[in-house]
């Protein structure tokens, strides 16, 4: 076990052995620092290691699945060369900075080069204990286990909901046995997100993951999707397919919307689950696979069955783990944290520094009910990221069904208090309000239609999807202010 730097020995927490959950390595020379965020992480059930020097602290939590907290004053060489050394870590740690003063874009450039969080001193030490914890959590979800491993739960999606907690505490038991799942849930609320978790959790993860939408497509088309066909098997068959099954040999498969496959498909998909075995469209070969089998349905499978529009014997066969995930309106709790989660991925992303939300924003993300679930606000967060020119988000930039009948009081340009994505900053910087496409000037609004051009390639569905109109009128109105006409609309 590594000594401190005064000699004395490190928190009470891993021990020599190995952990037996992902731990946290702590990089700060000041003992009575290092202390006080060892004892309120341990508190927190987050067992601790202190390392000597970066060199130490990488090697720690690369062998102990660690999170790695590391105070900026004891990156002697620097941090982007620290950032550099854990990202070729196998397996890489997440990365949380601690800084006594740095500027907003400093902060955000740490981010963009691999931490996975910035805390500027002074803040709160509970907010560094819930990041710490949250990061445990990946970390426990992307680790390698051994068969006497214990089992750890799986947080791959944002939240603290107890519903979630429930799930995720599931989806680990699945992760650890080849039973099919069922995960149910309203559209958006993270269904596909939760399936790949639970494959990358489990003894399959090095195979492939293989996702098909059985509500997108017709029923021929996704028959041959599914189990491929040979040449000539039908019109346009020019040649011998590999359907999607055979594909997902060795890995896993997740059929989304199971609740949307015609009757006739249902049969077809009983056999292959209860054998795992198949024919290919036009072939009497019959192929056998080694799949693991995920399905979702946005819809209760327990009430189609009873009304007939789903088939009992294929409602038994996929029903062993099933998982309900709750709609984001029944997880207040959860909206702005993940507001904050999107907000960090899109400014990646997109190349933008957005710090965070004002008191207005959160308080429509906050009353919005989010039919579209997950999905709409993560939509929403990307779309306000676009349009925002300022370092933070107000909600003038949120779409216009999130800020709708949004009280005077509450459009204030006056900044009270900050919810930041990544890092305390407390300078408050001069902002530029962002009004919604719908009342902007023309000049505004060419340059905002220009803006979310530029962040999507000029790809205009996406542009569209993120300005919170539709393609057509996208299109109309780049007609009409001459953007048409060339690329960069010059």
């Amino acid at each position: 076990m590594p000594q401190l730097p005064d000699g004395q020995q490190p928190n009470r927490g891993c021990g020599n052995a190995a952990p037996c959950a992902p731990c946290v390595v702590l990089l700060e020379t000041d003992t009575p620092t290092r202390a006080s965020w060892a004892s309120r992480l341990e508190a927190a059930g987050l067992p601790c290691l202190a390392a000597r020097d970066a060199s130490d602290a990488c090697t720690l939590a690369r062998t102990q699945r660690a999170v790695l907290v590391a105070s900026v004053d004891a990156l002697h060489q620097g941090v982007h060369a620290f950032l550099t050394a854990t990202r070729v870590a196998k397996p890489q740690p997440a990365v949380v900075l601690v800084a006594s003063d740095v500027r907003a874009a400093t902060a955000l450039a740490w981010i963009r080069a691999g931490a996975s969080d910035v805390f500027v001193r002074p803040f709160d030490l509970g907010e560094l204990v819930a990041c710490v914890k949250s990061l445990t959590h990946q970390a426990a979800l992307h680790s390698p286990r051994t068969d006497d491993a214990p089992f750890q739960p799986i947080s791959s999606l944002v939240g603290s909901d107890p519903r979630l907690a429930s799930a995720f505490a599931l989806a680990s038991a699945a992760a650890n046995v080849s039973s099919t799942v069922l995960i149910e849930g309203e559209s958006g609320t993270g269904k596909s997100r939760l399936a790949r978790a639970i494959h990358d959790a489990s003894t399959r993860r090095d195979g492939p993951f293989v996702e098909v939408a059985c509500g997108s497509m017709p029923e021929a088309l996704l028959e041959s999707e599914l189990f491929g066909h040979v040449k000539g098997a039908f019109t346009g068959a020019l040649a011998d397919k590999k359907g999607r099954f055979l594909a997902a040999h060795g890995g896993t498969i997740f059929l989304d919307e199971i609740n949307s496959a015609p009757p006739a498909m249902q049969v077809k998909l009983l056999r292959v689950l209860q054998q795992k075995k198949f024919e290919p469209v036009g072939s009497d070969e019959t192929l056998t696979v080694d799949v693991r089998v995920i399905v979702a349905s946005n819809e209760p499978l327990a009430r189609l069955v009873g009304e007939g529009r789903f088939r009992q014997d294929l409602f038994y066969r996929v029903n062993i783990l099933p998982i309900e995930l709750p709609p984001l309106r029944h997880r207040a709790e959860d909206i702005v944290p993940l507001a904050q989660h999107f907000l960090a991925m899109k400014c990646a992303e997109l190349g933008r520094t957005v710090l965070g939300f004002d008191e207005s924003a959160i308080a429509r993300l906050r009353d919005h009910d989010w039919p579209g679930n997950v999905r709409e606000l993560e939509n929403a967060v990307e779309r306000a990221t676009v349009l925002t020119r300022g370092a933070w988000i107000d909600a003038t930039a949120l779409p216009q069904a999130v800020r709708a009948d949004i009280p005077p009081s509450d459009m204030s340009r006056t900044i009270r208090g900050m919810t930041v994505a990544h890092a305390e900053v407390r300078e408050v910087r001069q902002r530029s309000a962002v009004l919604p496409l719908a009342e902007s000037r023309s000049v505004d609004e060419r340059e905002a239609i220009v803006a979310a051009l530029d962040a999507h390639g000029w790809n205009r569905s996406r542009a569209a999807d993120a300005l919170g109109i539709n393609r057509v009128t996208l299109y109309r109105k780049m007609r009409d202010l001459g953007l048409v006409a060339s690329r960069r609309g010059t």
